[in-house]
C-alpha cells in the first residue's frame, strides 16, 4: 500500500503521508514513499510550491521501531555509511530531498512531530504548526543522536544552547515554544489551509525567481564563512534573471496593475 500521495493542482504539489492510522509513523515503505515523492518533483517544471502534510491527527510520530529490527541485527555501518543518494544515505534523504526540491516546500504540522518526523519537517523551507502540536528531537530517548539530516539544518535554526538542550533531553515542547525558538515558522489553527494559502501566494510569483531564490539562500547558508563566494553567487543568480521572460512579465504586470501570467 502506498504510504504517500502526491496531487498537483494549480502548480502546487500536495504531498501527504498516508499512514494516518499509525500517526504516519515511519516504516520502510514510508521511507521509500517519501523519497519517491520528493525525487519525483525534482524535474517537474510545472510545480511552483509544495505542501507537505500528514493524514489524520498527526504529522508524523517518528520511527516505527518495530519495523526496523534489521538495524540492530547487522553492522550499522553497512546500512548507514553508504551514500546512496548523493551526499545522503537512505534515511537522510527523507529530510534532505525537500532541500533538493527546487521550489519552496511548506510543512503543515499538527498533533505530533517527533524524531524522524521532526527531521522530515526540517527539510521544508517553512513550517506552519497548529497551536496544540507537540514536537521533539526524540532520538536520545532510544540512546541515539539525530541522524536523518536534521544536523545539517538544526544549527541554522536554533541557538547552540537550545539545540543542545533539545537533543540531550528529548523533551516534548509545544508549538508556541517551538515558534519562539525557531523550529516553527508560524502558528495557524488550520496549518494545511495556511500552508496552501502561502503556497498559492508563492505560486503567483516569478517561477524562475523563486527557484533562484531557494538555490541562492541554500548556497548562502552553506557558505557563511566565504562572503566573496556568496556575493559572486548573488550576482550570478541576478544576472540570470534580469530581462528574461518571467522577469519581464512581472515588470509588465506591475505596470498594468494586474496579476502576472507565467508560461511553464
Amino acid at each position: 500500500m502506498s504510504r504517500v500521495s502526491v496531487e498537483v493542482e494549480n502548480h502546487i504539489a500536495r504531498v501527504t503521508l498516508t499512514r494516518g492510522d499509525k500517526m504516519n509513523a515511519l516504516d520502510p515503505a514510508m521511507f521509500d514513499g517519501i523519497i519517491e515523492a520528493g525525487e519525483g518533483l525534482l524535474e517537474r517544471t510545472d510545480v511552483r510550491a509544495v505542501v507537505l502534510a500528514g493524514e489524520g491527527e498527526a504529522f508524523c510520530a517518528g520511527l516505527d521501531v518495530m519495523s526496523f529490527g534489521a538495524l540492530a541485527s547487522g553492522d550499522p555501518k553497512d546500512i548507514l555509511m553508504p551514500r546512496s543518494h548523493g551526499d545522503s544515505n537512505r534515511f537522510q534523504q527523507v529530510c534532505m530531498v525537500w532541500q533538493k526540491v527546487p521550489v519552496p516546500v511548506i510543512a503543515a504540522l499538527k498533533g505530533v512531530c517527533l524524531g524522524g518526523g521532526m527531521q522530515i519537517a526540517l527539510g521544508a523551507d517553512i513550517r506552519i504548526a497548529a497551536p496544540g502540536t507537540r514536537l521533539s528531537i526524540l532520538e536520545m530517548k532510544w540512546g541515539l543522536v539525530p541522524d536523518m539530516g536534521g544536523m545539517a539544518i538544526l544549527p541554522r535554526l536554533l541557538r547552540s544552547d537550545v539545540l543542545r538542550k533539545l537533543i540531550y533531553t528529548n523533551d516534548l515542547i509545544d508549538a508556541a515554544q517551538a515558534e519562539a525558538w525557531g523550529l516553527v515558522t508560524e502558528l495557524a489553527d488550520d496549518p494545511e489551509a495556511a500552508a496552501l494559502a502561502l503556497a498559492e501566494q508563492i505560486a503567483g510569483k516569478s517561477p524562475s525567481a523563486v527557484r533562484s531564490a531557494k538555490a541562492l539562500i541554500g548556497y548562502a547558508e552553506t557558505h557563511l564563512a566565504d562572503i566573496e563566494a556568496v556575493l559572486l553567487e548573488e550576482s550570478r543568480a541576478q544576472a540570470e534573471l534580469i530581462g528574461k521572460p518571467h522577469q519581464m512579465e512581472v515588470v509588465m504586470a506591475n505596470m498594468q496593475k494586474r496579476a502576472p501570467v507565467f508560461k511553464d
